[in-house]
C-alpha cells in the first residue's frame, strides 16, 4: 500500500489484487458507514418518496403486507441512501487505483471529474423525481377501472421509485464518461458524431427499460433529455480531446512558440553563419 516514494515501479500481479482488495474494502467500508447514519433517517427519506404519490389527485393507498416489511424497508433505503452519500468515497478509491496507470496531466483531472460527476447524478436524480415520477404514477394508476382501487405494497412502490432514480442518476453522467474518455484518448470526438444515428436508437431501446411503462409519452420524456445529454458529451469531448493534443500548458507553450519561430533562434543562426563563410571565400576568386 504504502508506494508513494515508488509510484513509477511497475507492481507485480499479485499486488494489484492486493491494492483492489483494499480499495474494494474502503469502499465498503465507506457504504457500511454512511448506511449505518442514513438508517434514522429513513422515515425521512421514506416520506420524501411517498410525496409524489401523495400529491396526486386520486392517491394510491400503501400499505405493509409482512410484520417485518417496514423493518426491510428502512434497511434497503439505509442502503441505498448510504451508497449514494458514499458515491464520492467510492469514486476516490476507484482513481486511486487507476490513477498509478495514468500520465501526470491526466491524473490532475479527479477534481473537476469528481464534482462533475456528483453534480450530473444529482441533476439526473432531482430530473426523475420532480418530473419523470409525477408523469409516469398518474399512468400506472389510470391502467386500473372505477371498481379497482390502487393499494400498492409501500416496498414495492420505494423499490421501484428509488430504482428510477438511481438509473436515471447513472445516465446522467453520460458527460462525464464522454470527457474522461476523450482525454484519455478511447473515445474521440468524430466518433461519437459518426456513431449518432446508432446511439439514437440504443438512448430509445435505454428509456423504454428505464421507464417501466409502455406509454411512449414517458420514454420520450426520458429520450430527450439523454438526446441533449448525448449532443453535450460530443462538445464535452471535442474541448477534452483538444486538451489531449495540446497537452501541458508548458507543451503548448512551447509549441507556440516553436511555430513563431523564437526558440529556433539558436538553430536558426547556423546555417547563416554558415552561408557567410562560403559567401565570403566565393568573392575573392570573383575579384581576381
Amino acid at each position: 500500500m504504502k508506494r508513494g516514494k515508488n509510484q513509477n515501479r511497475e507492481m507485480p500481479f499479485l499486488d494489484h489484487l492486493e491494492e483492489l482488495r483494499w480499495r474494494i474494502l474502503k469502499s465498503l467500508a465507506a457504504v457500511v458507514a454512511a448506511a449505518v447514519t442514513a438508517f434514522p433517517l429513513s422515515g425521512l427519506i421514506l416520506d420524501i418518496l411517498t410525496l409524489p404519490n401523495d400529491r396526486l389527485s386520486d392517491p394510491a393507498r400503501l400499505i405493509f403486507l409482512k410484520p417485518a416489511g417496514m423493518l426491510m424497508l428502512r434497511m434497503e433505503i439505509a442502503v441505498v441512501a448510504g451508497l449514494t452519500a458514499a458515491l464520492p468515497v467510492v469514486l476516490y478509491q476507484i482513481w486511486q487505483f487507476i490513477a498509478p496507470g495514468l500520465l501526470p496531466r491526466e491524473r490532475r483531472l479527479f477534481p473537476p471529474l469528481l464534482f462533475s460527476a456528483v453534480l450530473c447524478f444529482t441533476a439526473g436524480a432531482a430530473f426523475a423525481y420532480g418530473v419523470m415520477i409525477p408523469a409516469i404514477l398518474p399512468f400506472l394508476y389510470g391502467m386500473g377501472t372505477d371498481s379497482i382501487e390502487a393499494v400498492i405494497n409501500v416496498n414495492e412502490y420505494a423499490s421501484f421509485l428509488m430504482r428510477l432514480i438511481l438509473l436515471t442518476g447513472l445516465v446522467f453522467e453520460l458527460p462525464v464518461a464522454a470527457f474522461f474518455l476523450a482525454r484519455i484518448g478511447l473515445v474521440t470526438p468524430a466518433l461519437l458524431r459518426r456513431i449518432r444515428k446508432y446511439s439514437i436508437v440504443v438512448i430509445f431501446v435505454l428509456s423504454a427499460v428505464v421507464t417501466p411503462t409502455p406509454d411512449p409519452l414517458n420514454q420520450i420524456l426520458l429520450a430527450v433529455p439523454l438526446l441533449i445529454l448525448y449532443e453535450i458529451s460530443i462538445l464535452v469531448a471535442a474541448v477534452a480531446y483538444r486538451r489531449r493534443l495540446s497537452g501541458d500548458p508548458e507543451n503548448s507553450d512551447a509549441k507556440s512558440g516553436t511555430a513563431s519561430g523564437r526558440p529556433e533562434s539558436k538553430s536558426g543562426h547556423k546555417p547563416r553563419s554558415s552561408r557567410g563563410p562560403r559567401s565570403n571565400q566565393r568573392k575573392p576568386p570573383a575579384g581576381s
